[in-house]
């Protein structure tokens, strides 16, 4: 006499669906929020690069907000920058922090540096 088991049932039930659903949304919504911002990064390291070839610091400011009007730079301003000279070359080096608000008093905090090396 042959006895058959009954295999159990594999693959995701319903709930495990719509957990690893809510996960996958809120991770995109993270994430869609965070794009721009280091968008915003690349934009200002490159201003900084352009700014660099500036001679006196007002011109570097100058040259570095009006490639921040173009690439539509909001959170830093040429009065922002630190500007100091290594050896024969200007160096131009921004820090800044955007806030991404996520939920109730939760925020995403994101610290930005970089120079124009």
């Amino acid at each position: 006499m042959a006895t058959h088991f009954r295999s159990s049932q594999r693959g995701l039930s319903f709930i495990g669906l719509v957990m690893i659903a809510v996960v996958v949304a809120s991770t995109g919504l993270v994430l869609a929020q965070m794009v721009p911002t280091y968008i915003e990064f690349l934009a200002v390291g490159k201003a900084a690069k352009k700014a660099a070839s500036g001679t006196t610091i007002v011109d570097i400011r100058n040259t570095f907000d009006k490639a921040a009007s173009i690439d539509n730079i909001s959170a830093i301003s040429g009065k922002d920058l630190d500007i100091s000279k290594q050896g024969d070359k200007v160096v131009v080096a921004f820090a800044y922090q955007r806030e991404i608000h996520l939920a109730g008093p939760v925020y995403l905090l994101m610290k930005y540096e970089g120079k124009s090396q």
